[in-house]
């Protein structure tokens, strides 16, 4: 969603930062510059007025125009900018569930996505703080929504339930049902679905002001589609005049609006980013960071969260094999093959390297050198087209096994070639993790990171994904082009 805005404001810090000296008048034409790309992501111009004023403030100051490196140190202005925009650098404290049942709320229009949300909310707290929760529906005008939710809680595992449908009830009787529910059946978490509209009006208005007095939630969380441009800015304003509204869930963060929905959300309503949609899966919802995702629309990366997507995905048993095999030097195709599929999970290349430093030159060195996700799927296949004992021991591929393998995978020669090339490298660099240099060098780049020993053994000896190294020169490392099939334009 931020890719254009992020494209716009990497074009100009190019030119600030390639600059020895600056002038007032340099930083005065690229906050120009900066104003009009804000505008074209479609973030609310009052948002963009106080925005470019408290940036100037401190950008035309003596310490910027003396200081060694200028331009980057305006970069660093506009980051803490952005970072104040969207709502502080000051850590969220998290969703109120002290005091079982809590009772959570979802409000928003039709079409926002607030069935899914509510689903992806429970899981999340189910799985990650082991919480047992009820859903309830209280739309009883669009057709199947309660089934809707059921189905959903069912796919959440064993810690959610759905209230059972009684057909004919009005939303005041479940919203009473549900909290008698939760509190005999002991859950920790009440979840509350809503009824939305095509568009905000009065009965909609009364019936979630009626439910929010019934219910007392402790979070009543506006879900708004970031696909809506300032109408999303607009619908949240109108509903926290009539609601306690506790914080904001912007979905289709994954699609291709301008995202200025999400810039100015905070800043208009004063309400927090809790959570960011991303797909229909139940497993597609971020938490909201101000800090990285500034740090992402103005391509430094956010390494945090891939390390956090990396220990998600991970198996314990199989990063304890992993880790044991490492320790020896030991590194086969399978390993390989791993490595994909755990790439494949975490977004693919893409998602990957839009995490990176340097993401937006990163992304252009993948389009010239003709990388897609569908290069992972076609080494995978590569590996799976051999047998367990050629995976193990690929000192058995000879000639005629890697024709075999070619034509079993739909792939040619040169490309079994290679996965092999590639596999010979890596395993040659986890020889060298063995020694006492090649394990120091590891936990220094780790320090520099910002990780300690322990945020290495935790990752239980997984590498990074696919054993990428960093993209932050903005040009694929050299020979990773070929090696991961990707052809010069």
């Amino acid at each position: 969603m931020f890719d254009a805005l992020s494209e716009r404001l990497g074009g100009i810090f190019d030119g600030l930062t390639g600059r020895g000296a600056l002038s007032e008048k340099d930083v005065n034409a690229a906050l120009r510059e900066i104003r009009v790309a804000l505008l074209e992501a479609d973030v609310a111009l009052p948002v963009v007025k106080d925005f470019i004023d408290s940036v100037r403030a401190r950008a035309v100051g003596e310490e910027v125009v003396r200081s060694v490196k200028p331009g980057q140190q305006v970069v660093k202005i506009v980051y803490d900018g952005l970072v104040e925009m969207l709502g502080g650098s000051e850590p969220d404290r998290g969703l109120r569930i002290d005091s079982p049942p809590a009772v959570m709320m979802m409000a928003g229009l039709q079409g926002s996505g607030k069935t899914t949300t509510t689903a992806k909310i429970a899981k999340r707290l189910a799985e990650k703080q082991r919480k047992k929760v009820l859903l309830a529906s209280l739309d009883v005008r669009r057709p199947a929504a309660m089934q809707q939710l059921a189905i959903l809680a069912d796919q959440c595992g064993d810690n959610v339930t759905s209230l059972p449908i009684i057909e004919g009830q009005l939303p005041a009787d479940i919203a009473r049902r549900a909290v008698q529910a939760a509190k005999l059946g002991g859950y920790d978490v009440l979840i509350l679905d809503t009824a939305g509209r095509t568009t905000i009006d009065e009965q909609m208005m009364g019936e979630a002001a009626e439910i929010a007095a019934i219910a007392n939630p402790s979070e009543t969380l506006l879900v708004a589609d970031a696909l809506t441009g300032q109408d999303a800015v607009e619908t949240a304003r109108r509903f926290h005049e009539r609601l306690p509204l506790t914080g904001l869930v912007l979905t289709r963060m994954d699609g291709d609006g301008r995202g200025g929905a999400a810039l100015s959300m905070r800043a208009v309503t004063g309400l927090p980013i809790r959570f960011l949609g991303v797909g229909e899966k139940l497993d597609g919802l971020d938490s909201f960071d101000a800090s990285r995702v500034a740090g992402r629309i103005l391509g430094q990366g956010d390494i945090v969260s891939l390390v956090e997507k990396a220990s998600e995905q991970m198996d314990a048993d199989k990063a304890e094999r992993m880790a044991a095999k490492l320790k020896k030097g030991e590194f086969d195709l399978e390993d390989l093959a791993d490595q994909f599929r755990q790439m494949q999970r975490m977004g693919g290349l893409g998602g990957i390297m839009g995490m990176m430093p340097g993401a937006r030159k990163a992304k252009e060195a993948m389009a010239n050198a003709n990388l897609d996700d569908n290069v992972l799927k076609r080494q995978e296949a590569i590996i799976l087209s051999m047998t367990r004992a050629e995976r193990r021991k690929p000192a058995l591929l000879n000639a005629s096994r890697r024709k075999r393998i070619a034509a079993g995978s739909g792939t040619s020669v040169q490309e079994v070639n290679k996965v092999l090339k590639m596999h010979q490298q890596m395993a040659g660099m986890m020889k060298k993790m063995r020694t006492k240099g090649g394990m120091k060098a590891m936990m220094g780049a780790a320090a520099q990171a910002g990780m300690s020993p322990g945020d290495l053994a935790k990752m239980g000896g997984q590498q990074m994904p696919g054993g990428l190294p960093g993209l932050g020169g903005g040009s694929l490392p050299s020979g990773m082009g070929d090696l991961l099939g990707g052809k010069k334009k």
